[in-house]
Formats: C-alpha cells, structure tokens, sequence
C-alpha cells in the first residue's frame, strides 16, 4: 500500500465528487488533508467522512480564485502543520461544450481559460513559496482529454486543458532545482462523478447514447472511475513517484487516440 504518512495535502475544490473521491484517498494513504471550497458545507462533508473513516480532514472555505485568501489559508496550513507537501486542484468554472466552435460565444469561450488558469496559477505559487523554503513539495492538476488531442465540440475546455498541462511543465521546470515537482492526470470524464449521475438521472437515454460514444473511443472501451483518478493521484504524489515531474499522465483509457471520426466534412453550403 501506497503510504502517504506524514504528508500534508491541501485540495482546491474538495467539495465536488472527484475532488473529494481524492482527499478519501489522500487520507486513506496517511495523509493530513486540509480541504477547501466555495461552499463550505460540502467540503466539511467530505472532512467529516475522512474524520469518520479514522482520517485527519479540516475543511475552510476558500475561493482559489482570490489571491489574498489562498495565500493566507497556506501560510494557515503551513504554521499548523509545518509543511505543504501537496497541492491538488481541481477546480473547474464556466465550462460550455457540445455545440460548434462556430455557435459559441467569445465569453463562453474565454471564460473558463480565463477562471482555470488565473485559479491554478494562484494556488500553484502560493504553494511553491512554501515549498521553495522546505525543498519538497508535488503540485499536482488534473486537466481531461482535449489537453492531449483534437476533441469536437469542446470550446474552451480543450485549449483550457492543453494551458494547464502547459503551466504544469513551466512549474516543473522553474522549481524543480528545489525539490518541487509538478504533474498533471488527464482523465477521460468518470461515469459515477456526480456531474454524470446527475446527467443521467436527468436524461438517461441521451447519456446512454452519450457514454456509448465516449467508450467506443477509447482503446479500453470503458471509462475510468473515479477510483482510478485517485489511486493515480495517490501514485503520483507518494515518494514511489519521486522521480516523475513535469509530465501529464493519461489516464483516459486511451481515449487521446484518433477520435477524429466522429466530425463529418460540412458540405459548403452549410459554412456560408
């Protein structure tokens, strides 16, 4: 078992369902999770459930896309436990997909490279800061398929995806003379995550035919759940991985490969 003892993680968006399916596995592993979110009742859930499984959980609300508030909820995370070994976020804002890039508005497009980039850039300094002084430290994000291949009908999570894994890169090569290192999971969208289920439940003959596509493109013909996101988080972040940085590790069952079938050629009437 993978030990992650000693270890103090600090999550951004631990309320939502992978967010929190990761701090479970972080303190499953032994490690000391500090969770934060936008709304603090769903992330003192998730602190509660690691507290009732013989975890350490602490649960602050805090905006990863205000400055001042991360910088000071590290520093707080910092004094107490002495270290910030860890830093995942996962956090996602104003993400609009399904229709053609030819239908989507400048804002809608924008908006999410907008919110994902200034929130892990944010998060990831605050983190380094520390962890330039201590020598050690994993900044870890979580970015899905459109980082690693052309994906239809995205808009702008795919070049949201591909700047994150950039950023990651940078981060890795800036500071890793410090110790730190910087990685990234590209996941390919986890059926039983709560944004799914929810969809399912909602419009269950669309989500069918949905999830059929999205599992026929992939080389596994399956999805990974979201016990497969954290078990690679875990990995990724323990001394077994001490030697892996400033990488995106795929964990899309394949789904980066030659998915391009799926765009028709539009006859030339219909780009008038």
């Amino acid at each position: 078992m993978i030990s992650l003892h000693n270890k103090n993680a600090v999550i951004y968006g631990a309320g939502g369902s992978l967010g929190g399916a990761v701090a479970k596995a972080f303190a499953a592993a032994g490690a000391r999770v500090y969770l934060t979110g936008l709304h603090l009742e769903k992330v003192q859930k998730v602190a509660a459930e690691i507290q009732a499984s013989g975890g350490y959980g602490v649960a602050d609300e805090v905006d990863a896309l205000d400055e001042q508030a991360v910088a000071a909820h590290i520093a707080k995370v910092a004094e107490q436990a002495g270290t910030v070994d860890i830093s995942f976020n996962t956090a996602w804002n104003g993400v609009v997909q399904g229709v053609p890039l030819t239908e989507i508005s400048v804002s809608d497009f924008i908006t999410p490279v907008n919110m994902a980039l200034q929130s892990r850039f944010i998060t990831a300094v605050a983190a380094v800061k520390v962890m330039m002084q201590q020598r050690s430290g994993v900044i870890l994000n979580l970015t899905a398929t459109p980082g690693g291949t052309g994906y239809p009908y995205t808009g702008g999570f795919a070049p949201t995806c591909a700047a994150i894994e950039s950023l990651s890169r940078n981060l890795a090569a800036e500071f890793g003379a410090y110790g730190i290192r910087s990685v990234n999971i590209r996941s390919a969208g986890s059926p039983d995550s709560k944004v799914f289920a929810d969809t399912i439940a909602a419009k269950p003959e669309l989500m069918r035919s949905i999830l059929s596509t999205m599992e026929a493109d992939t080389m596994l013909k399956k999805l990974p759940g979201m016990a497969d996101i954290a078990n690679t988080a875990v990995f990724l972040v323990s001394d077994l991985a001490r030697m892996i940085t400033g990488v995106t590790i795929d964990v899309t069952c394949g789904t980066t490969e030659g998915i391009n079938y799926r765009v028709g050629m539009p006859s030339f009437n219909e780009v008038q």
